[in-house]
């Protein structure tokens, strides 16, 4: 009788430490990266050339005329995809996504909300309109060329 009540108490312990773990699979933390890879965005070792994400960049031209002015119009991407940077008379922050075939996606820009005069507000105007509607990117050398419905952007790397 002991040996099967010892039996009974063993096929039941069994029974409820497999439930035990079948529950435990669907709760918590999944098993692995957390983080799905984003397959829009070009992996290193994939064909193509990669973004340079963390490098900083200052704007020499816009459709072939160049930038003047002691202070030109920047753009730097991190790691986590925020691209930040002085757009002629604001500073602006958005997110900007590297894509497959050396696409670019940017999102609507946050501004600071200074004025400047005419002329710095049109230049200002003319390379957030051209950054917000960029299609395509390449490097070219020390050169940044972004490509937009509304012209191409050249930046040099800057330090």
């Amino acid at each position: 009788m002991n040996a099967l009540r010892l039996a009974a108490l063993l096929v039941a312990f069994a029974t409820s430490a497999s439930m035990a773990h079948a529950q435990s699979a669907n709760y918590g933390r999944p098993a692995g990266p957390t983080r799905q890879v984003d397959t829009k965005v070009p992996q290193p070792g994939a064909q193509g050339k990669v973004f340079p994400l963390g490098s900083s960049w200052v704007a020499q031209s816009l459709n072939g005329k160049p930038f003047g002015g002691i202070e030109r119009p920047s753009f730097k991407l991190d790691d986590q995809l925020r691209a930040t940077g002085f757009s002629g008379c604001n500073n602006y922050s958005t997110t900007a996504y590297p894509l497959r075939e050396q696409g670019l996606a940017v999102a609507p820009f946050a501004l600071t909300k200074k004025t400047c005069d005419k002329a710095a507000m049109a230049t200002e105007q003319s390379f957030l309109m051209a950054l917000r509607t960029s299609g395509k990117w390449d490097i070219q050398g020390r050169t940044l060329i972004i490509k937009s419905q509304n012209g191409e952007l050249r930046f040099e790397r800057s330090l």
